[in-house]
C-alpha cells in the first residue's frame, strides 16, 4: 500500500514574484475623450498609438527625455495641415520625426491650449473627420519578401 506524501512547499520569497510595473498612460484624459467609440491602442516606440477602426488617429507621447516632441501626435497629411492650423493653432511638425515636413503633426504639451486642443481632435475623430487618422500599409510577412527579391 502507497503511503500518501504531502507536498511541503517551501517558503516563497515575495520578489520571486515581482510584478513589472506599467508606466501610466500618458494623457489619460485624451483616451477619455475617445470613450463614445471603439478604439484599441498599442505600444509604439515608446509612445502609446491609439486606432479607430482601421486607422491610427493618435499617438501619444510623455517622455523625459527629448521634451520637445511630446504632446498628441496626430496622424494626417500635408494636404490637411493648413485647415487644421485653423483648428489647432499650436499644431506643429514633430522635431523627433526630424526638420522636414512629415504628414504627422503634434498637439505640444506644453502649449497653454495643450488640453483643450487634444479633446478638440477627439471630437474631430468622433464626428469622423477625414483629416484626422490614416491606414497604416500591411506588413510584408517575411515569406513575401523573399519572394519579390
Amino acid at each position: 500500500m502507497h503511503k500518501l506524501r504531502r507536498n511541503r512547499a517551501a517558503p516563497v520569497d515575495d520578489a520571486d514574484f515581482s510584478v513589472k510595473r506599467r508606466r501610466a498612460l500618458p494623457y489619460e484624459f485624451v483616451l477619455e475623450g475617445l470613450a463614445g467609440t471603439r478604439y484599441i491602442t498599442r505600444p509604439m516606440f515608446g509612445c502609446l498609438a491609439v486606432y479607430v477602426k482601421e486607422k491610427i488617429v493618435l499617438v501619444l507621447r510623455d517622455k523625459p527625455a527629448a521634451f520637445s516632441s511630446n504632446g498628441v501626435w496626430l496622424a494626417t497629411t500635408k494636404d490637411h495641415h493648413a485647415s487644421l492650423r485653423n483648428e489647432f493653432p499650436s499644431m506643429r511638425s514633430i522635431p523627433a520625426l526630424g526638420s522636414g515636413l512629415t504628414g504627422w503633426q503634434m498637439l505640444p504639451s506644453d502649449a497653454p491650449d495643450f488640453e483643450e486642443a487634444a479633446l478638440r481632435a477627439c471630437e474631430l475623430i468622433l464626428a469622423g473627420d477625414p483629416r484626422i487618422g490614416k491606414t497604416p500599409q500591411r506588413r510584408r510577412g517575411a515569406n513575401a519578401a523573399k519572394r519579390s527579391a
